[in-house]
């Protein structure tokens, strides 16, 4: 797992060369020429969190209504919705989940424009799928998915920027601000917080991780690999819905990792500190600001659009590292394998 993770910066620069980001372009060039009037994710697991960063990007880059499709109305139930002017991504590492290909097939067969973002470009999804984007983050050692995540998470930014161009070409100022992220990752992965922190929640009974709009993304995949590898419950909650109810559990023996960009979600966030504050909550932030009352995992202040791909870093690192502390494998999580093939 730590070596899946030292590899993210070298997966950024990787995804953003040439080699990899002309057929992005041109996969996103077919997308913007079809025209899509919504878009529909399916994935399972960790995927999962990096289709809904996918949504928040359709929906505010895009203006296209976004969302999750349920694989069992299809596999389970046999529903056939009406897809014919959607945009159908399933995003997979493996490729191999027998549900994620039958939502595929089933909305191809309704006339949507399908689409595979996967780390397999010749599993059953990707050759169901019309297009397909090979995320390139190469064999990922650890049952728990950290690498393929940030590559998903960077893939599906470029496409997305690329439909918003109209010719799949990412503009220069884009081309420019992304081109940093490898040094900017590289440098997030040396601060030493993260692993310093992990003998503080050694016995730790559930934690609550929470974010607005492009974080919650990040809050929900780090509640997962809190929970994957250490067995720790974990609760996600987006900070608008922490406050209508699930504040109540805080309290100074319940940790709560807030993700805090610098852009409107991370604004927002100033209702939602505040109140864990009045709950004498055990609140570590991860953003680039300082927060008063909090410990902060650093991250470098970028657009709030990259920021998941940062923001998760050195809370996989503290995953790693509370694994370890409380005695666990988290290469080999017990109960999980690599692939989890689901109907």
């Amino acid at each position: 797992m730590a070596a899946d993770i030292d590899e993210q910066p070298a997966g950024y620069e990787r995804l953003l060369s040439t080699e990899h980001a002309t057929p992005i372009a041109r996969v996103a060039a077919a997308i913007a020429e079809r025209r899509p009037r919504h878009v529909v994710f399916t994935a399972r697991g960790t995927s999962d969190h990096a289709a809904l960063y996918g949504a928040y990007l359709s929906e505010i880059r895009l203006g296209l209504p976004a969302g999750l499709a349920s694989p069992s109305a299809v596999t389970l139930f046999g529903a056939r919705p009406d897809l014919s002017d959607a945009l159908v991504v399933g995003v997979s590492q493996s490729g191999g989940s027998p549900d994620l290909t039958e939502v595929l097939r089933a909305a191809r067969d309704s006339g949507a424009l399908t689409l595979a973002v996967t780390n397999a470009p010749d599993s059953p999804l990707a050759t169901t799928a019309e297009l397909a984007i090979d995320i390139a983050a190469g064999h990922e050692r650890a049952v728990a998915a950290t690498k393929t995540y940030t590559a998903e998470l960077l893939a599906l930014l470029m496409l997305v920027e690329g439909i918003r161009a109209g010719d799949g070409a990412l503009p220069a100022e884009e081309r420019r601000a992304l081109a940093d992220l490898p040094e900017l990752a590289a440098r997030t992965l040396t601060d030493p917080v993260a692993a310093q922190l992990a003998p503080r929640y050694r016995f730790a009974a559930q934690i609550v991780t929470t974010g607005r709009g492009y974080a919650y993304p990040t809050a929900r995949e780090a509640a997962l690999k809190l929970m994957e590898t250490s067995y720790l419950p974990a609760l996600a909650f987006s900070g608008a819905d922490l406050l209508h109810g699930p504040l109540a559990m805080t309290d100074p023996d319940v940790p709560v990792l807030a993700v805090v960009g610098s852009g409107p979600g991370g604004r927002s966030m100033g209702e939602v500190l505040p109140r864990l504050g009045e709950r004498r909550a055990d609140v570590v932030v991860v953003g680039s600001a300082a927060i008063d009352g909090a410990t902060r995992l650093a991250v470098p202040e970028v657009d709030e659009r990259y920021a998941p791909l940062l923001d998760i870093l050195p809370l996989q690192r503290l995953a790693l590292a509370l694994a370890l502390t409380r005695g666990e494998d988290p290469d080999a999580p017990r109960g999980l394998k690599k692939v989890t093939a689901t109907m």
